[in-house]
């Protein structure tokens, strides 16, 4: 992408001319604005609201004339798995021919067939395979991107996928946000002894990672083919001690307790949830804790059972939207994308999808100055060749994207 705005020009920037779904609770729907206008200082939103109503340091603003355009904050990933190394094609075939995840998973394919690839890699190539993965995001509209470990499974290489995410924030005009995710799967070395690795994500890993500050969230896979509720509960207080909020993969493939165990801990998400059930929806609305939507998944490895829309509906969960990006059940790095599909396969609204990729994500990493266009956000922006903001999700293929403005910089798409 290429910067048509110089980092050192007027301190202020004026976005004119434009029409604005500010996605702001306080508005019906999507908060929609007319007539609009963004006025922007440094990397921060002064106001997002009526021309009319502009303040008087406008006068002084370096102008961006945006045609009539609409302007969303910019799009948030909330759940990938972006950085690894090798992908798994193969299994794909296999699912084609009638096996199943857990049957793959049970004859050591599954999560354990990208940790060798990822190991051998160092951090720098891990970097060079995912950059492509990043920057088709990036074309979304996408300023922030959530990125977890969980294909090193040693402590050695569970550093250097986060560091890899890490050099992706500094390299990048994008907010790289990391989970930990050591609990994703037992590696080969351990197999047979599921406890001793717990004993080394929970002793070893979580203080190290903690300590070198290469984490902003824990996260496990609670799965029959994973990790027990005991067993992420005994991982989750270790993480609240170290003050590091929580995210789970929960009641993906049965229903083992998930959305209701991360409620219990107050994680900031619970992900996937296809077999959550109504005690775990009204958990996770007391908690405020969001429920993330993965159709990608549910798409790619052909599952049946869909997650529970109406439910969450129904008892007011909030529900945010991602790629879960990862090479072997959501090979899939646009979120445009990954919104249709949660409307068409979910028939998840129009409104719901939009606020799921901005303000509902925002809240599921834990952010409250990202998400929403209103005066004191981050000055993240993505600005749209549309007629309605529903092209968003309708579309299938070529993303609309006019420009994207991470903390206030202005890049072209």
């Amino acid at each position: 992408m290429t910067s048509f705005m110089k980092e050192d020009s007027a301190a202020f920037r004026l976005f004119r001319n434009a029409r604005l779904a500010t996605m702001r609770p306080d508005l019906p729907g999507v908060g929609v604005i007319e007539n609009a206008a963004i006025l922007i200082h440094g990397d921060r939103i002064i106001h997002a609201g009526p021309e009319a109503e502009l303040p008087a340091s406008a006068a002084a603003a370096e102008i961006q004339d945006c045609e009539g355009r609409w302007i969303t904050p910019g799009l948030i990933d909330c759940h990938t798995h972006l950085v690894h190394a090798g992908h798994r094609a193969h299994e794909f075939e296999l699912r084609l021919e009638g096996a199943s995840y857990e049957e793959i998973a049970r004859a050591g394919g599954g999560i354990v067939s990208s940790v060798a690839a990822t190991r051998a890699a160092s951090e720098s190539e891990l970097v060079s395979e995912s950059v492509a993965r990043l920057e088709a995001l990036l074309r979304d509209g996408v300023t922030t991107v959530e990125v977890k470990s969980g294909y090193g499974l040693d402590t050695a290489s569970e550093m250097k996928l986060l560091g890899a995410a890490r050099r992706l924030g500094r390299d990048h005009p994008v907010s790289v946000v990391t989970t930990f995710l050591g609990a994703h799967a037992v590696p080969p070395e351990f197999k047979g002894n599921q406890a001793g690795y717990l004993d080394l994500v929970v002793d070893v890993m979580l203080p190290q990672i903690a300590g070198a500050g290469l984490a902003d969230a824990v996260d496990a896979f609670c799965e029959g083919i994973a990790f027990s509720p005991d067993e992420v509960a005994r991982l989750f207080r270790a993480a609240q001690a170290l003050g590091l909020p929580m995210k789970l993969h929960a009641d993906q493939l049965s229903n083992l307790g998930g959305a209701a165990l991360a409620a219990r801990f107050g994680a900031l998400s619970a992900d996937h949830l296809e077999h959550t059930d109504e005690a775990g929806a009204l958990a996770l609305a007391a908690a405020g804790t969001i429920a993330v939507i993965l159709p990608g998944a549910y798409y790619f490895i052909r599952e049946t059972r869909a997650p529970p829309i109406d439910l969450f509906r129904r008892h007011g969960v909030s529900m945010a939207v991602a790629t879960d990006c990862n090479p072997g059940t959501s090979p899939l790095s646009s979120l445009l994308l990954a919104m249709n599909m949660a409307a068409t396969l979910f028939r998840m609204t129009v409104n719901e999808c939009l606020i799921g990729v901005t303000r509902h994500a925002a809240q599921a990493l834990g952010r409250r100055d990202i998400g929403v266009l209103q005066a004191g956000m981050s000055a993240d922006l993505a600005i749209w060749d549309i007629d309605r903001p529903a092209e968003l999700v309708y579309r299938m293929g070529a993303s609309p994207l006019h420009a994207r403005i991470w903390r206030g910089q202005c890049l072209l798409a």
